[in-house]
């Protein structure tokens, strides 16, 4: 009886995994055709079947980067500070589209995401916005985003794997909506490429822009060994891109993609560097929430200092100066805890994290170290102060002295 029940067990289980109780696919296909002469891209969703789902509820900001919306369906904008846009779409193929602005400028001068008449570096967070999905169940869509790209532009590259000339496949396992996050470069582009690891990456930047790629593909070839043995998750394809001002003066990572302003250093005179701290980042996805900022920015400058030292490219002698310059920048800060810390509080939060690393160490006889709360807070969802400190007490075995500080109230 029990070999029969096993084996009627097995057939079940088969017939579950059997093609008829798979999810249907259904296409949903991202267009988006740049338009440079009005600093703009017009975006087209298309759903190959439209009552796979019930409605896509977006976040559209303020609502001034977007117009023109046209859809196959019911939509309805709800104007304001928190705009929202509901389409809820027609039955068969249906589509929305609509236009979105390009260029971001800030107050300063500078440009967060920027079109000219030969180039445009923008963000797919801003093509198409956050949204909610309502589906049917036992639907899965199964997403692409496609370019149209103006005459005589060569080029575009995302953080997406290319599936054809201008095209890629948009799949994100950790999200029901599957919509082209990252920066996005397309224009007359020099790259360079080459794969580290598991990793297919390539620099781009618009041609003129001053992109040392080389240089960067260097320092990423330099300390990649020193990533893949603290981080063990790693993605298939990795973007840089870059431009000279007057895009903004700074750093920032997407997903799976970083933005580097040509200008900035590799690696800074104190030492650290720009780009490991994006790539600590992208790599790690620290989701903090409830005034934690500390967490996930003091962990990418840890790691952007970390990393280039464990792969030799710092003496003990600049890296206790840069200790003494972090303590000296970080003297006045009373707490960490705020929505977005300041680059003291960051200081400060990598003189706490390295003092909680040498605790782990000494505690653990070395065997546990911060890279083992790193590993721990990645396979959280978010994570807090409170989880953060328990998190570090059950790798050391015991409860911390440097966590309990007036610091993390």
């Amino acid at each position: 009886m029990a070999v029969g029940f096993r084996l009627a067990l097995a057939f079940g289980l088969l017939a579950l995994g059997s093609p008829a109780w798979a999810a249907k696919k259904v296409d949903l296909d991202y267009h988006v055709r740049l338009l440079p002469q009005s600093d703009q891209a017009e975006v087209r969703l298309t759903l190959a079947q439209g009552a796979a789902v019930r409605s896509l509820d977006f976040d559209l900001g303020d609502g001034s980067h977007y117009s023109d919306f046209k859809a196959d369906g019911q939509w309805q904008l709800t104007p304001g500070k928190q705009a929202r846009g509901v389409w809820r779409p027609a039955a068969d193929k249906a589509s929305l589209t609509y236009r979105v602005r390009i260029s971001h400028g800030r107050k300063s001068g500078s440009f967060d995401t920027r079109m000219t008449p030969t180039w445009a570096l923008m963000r797919g967070d801003d093509l198409v916005p956050a949204a909610k999905l309502d589906q049917q169940e036992g639907i899965e869509l199964v997403s692409r985003l496609e370019f149209e790209l103006p005459a005589g532009w060569k080029s575009v590259e995302t953080a997406w794997p290319r599936i054809g000339k201008n095209k890629f496949r948009v799949d994100n396992v950790s999200r029901l909506f599957d919509r082209p996050t990252g920066w996005m470069l397309a224009g007359h582009l020099g790259s360079r490429r080459t794969r580290l690891g598991e990793t297919e990456v390539t620099v781009a930047s618009p041609q003129g822009q001053g992109m040392r790629r080389m240089d960067v593909l260097t320092l990423l070839t330099f300390v990649w060994p020193q990533v893949q043995a603290v981080y063990p998750r790693h993605p298939v394809k990795l973007l840089i891109v870059g431009a000279n001002d007057p895009m903004w003066r700074g750093s920032l990572g997407a997903r799976e993609s970083i933005y580097l302003n040509t200008r900035l250093p590799l690696v800074s005179e104190s030492g650290s560097s720009a780009l490991v701290r994006e790539l600590a980042q992208v790599f790690g996805r620290i989701n903090d929430q409830q005034r934690s900022d500390w967490i996930s920015e003091g962990l990418a400058e840890y790691y952007a200092i970390e990393l280039v030292r464990r792969a030799g490219g710092m003496s003990d002698e600049r890296y206790e100066g840069l200790q003494a310059k972090l303590a000296k920048d970080s003297q006045k800060v009373t707490t960490l805890r705020a929505e977005q810390v300041s680059p003291a509080q960051v200081s400060k939060a990598v003189v706490l994290l390295q003092e909680l690393d040498r605790e782990i160490r000494l505690k653990t006889r070395n065997k546990r170290s911060l890279d083992d709360v790193l590993r721990g807070a990645m396979r959280l969802q978010s994570v807090d102060t409170k989880e953060f400190v328990q998190l570090a007490e059950s790798i050391i075995g015991e409860s911390s002295q440097v966590l309990d500080s007036s610091l993390l109230n």
